[in-house]
């Protein structure tokens, strides 16, 4: 089934010219892109967005980096975009993302792994309307 997912390309990607290569992957990889921004993150965009993460003890510090820099959402879609999408980016912690992913590839560390994936279908519909509205 053709699904819509998000990836957001994350400040410590940005800031390293890495968009390219990521988007090249997405692509090679059978995604299209259906929608593109650059943006920054707001703090009240950062709580909308990570709402389910407030009071956590790493919270703080997610909101701060997010808000660091340039930040590159891409609505994407394909067969089973979600499932494949989690599978190409691999692990929050990009020591043990599996070789050959974008975390593994460029990822600086479980907190700065270089991108965001939706991790559901209601999550992808909330995302890509928070984003793109």
């Amino acid at each position: 089934m053709k699904q819509r997912t998000l990836l957001l390309i994350k400040p410590n990607a940005t800031k390293k010219n890495q968009i390219g290569s990521i988007l090249k992957m997405i692509e090679e990889n059978g995604f299209e892109i259906e929608n593109l921004k650059l943006f920054r993150m707001g703090g009240e965009l950062a709580d909308e967005f990570y709402a389910e993460h407030i009071g956590k003890k790493f919270y703080d510090e997610l909101k701060d980096f997010m808000m660091s820099g340039k930040i590159v959402a891409a609505e994407l879609s394909r067969e089973d975009a979600i499932l494949k999408l989690r599978e190409l980016v691999g692990n929050t912690d990009c020591e043990k993302a599996a070789l050959g992913t974008i975390r593994s590839i460029y990822g600086d560390s479980k907190g700065e792994n270089a991108v965001h994936a939706s991790d559901g279908i209601e999550s992808a519909a909330r995302e890509i309307e928070l984003i793109f509205q």
